[in-house]
């Protein structure tokens, strides 16, 4: 008779977990994951071997496409990349990709749940504003800054940023867009917090 040895299985399946994540996040990056795809993957890097995000195929330049089609996804991978000294490599490569509510959303989450660096947060702002600032379809102009105004509203409220750093910069914005109803909750926002300081 033939005995079964979990062990064997066990090593095959670690060594397995990586090609099937590496090939998911190469799909991933591509386009969007089914629910199941998705769950597998956040699975398997949330059981512990914390080499795997490095061994997953991640670079700093496919990071805004993994961004933009699996957002859940990136946000797991940057969490656990965190303490390597490549993570300014991945932030550089978040600011400077173009500005979306994919991205707004993974930087939010990122936000509340690690200290990222200040400069990177306002870098990131500024991105956000000067992306607002320079399109020319209006209809989408305005929804991006809504999102943007929610997204720095969110900021504030959890102290997340110091408003003092950005006043200047985030008041003009609110100017700039004063029609829009959440620019004008932003702008009254940072009247509320300038008169108590």
């Amino acid at each position: 008779p033939l005995l079964w040895d979990d062990g064997i299985s066990q090593d095959a399946a670690g060594g397995s977990a990586v090609a099937v994540v590496r090939d998911l996040m190469m799909k991933a990056c591509s386009g969007a994951l089914q629910a199941p795809q998705q769950k597998q993957v956040l699975a398997e890097l949330k059981a512990g071997d914390s080499k795997l995000v490095y061994q997953c195929g991640l670079t700093p330049d496919k990071l805004p496409s993994l961004v933009e089609n699996n957002p859940v996804i990136a946000i797991e991978c940057l969490l656990q990349l965190m303490p390597s000294p490549q993570i300014s490599e991945y932030l550089t490569a978040l600011v400077n990709m173009d500005m979306s509510l994919h991205s707004m959303e993974v930087v939010n989450r990122l936000t509340t749940s690690v200290d990222l660096p200040a400069d990177f947060i306002h870098l990131y702002i500024s991105n956000c504003i000067s992306s607002c600032e320079s399109i020319k379809d209006k209809y989408l102009q305005n929804r991006l800054v809504r999102l943007v105004c929610v997204f720095l509203q969110s900021l504030i409220r959890n102290k997340i940023i110091n408003v003092k750093d950005l006043f200047i910069e985030v008041q003009a914005f609110c100017i700039e867009f004063s029609t829009i109803r959440e620019a004008h909750g932003l702008f009254r926002l940072l009247k509320t917090l300038e008169q108590s300081s």
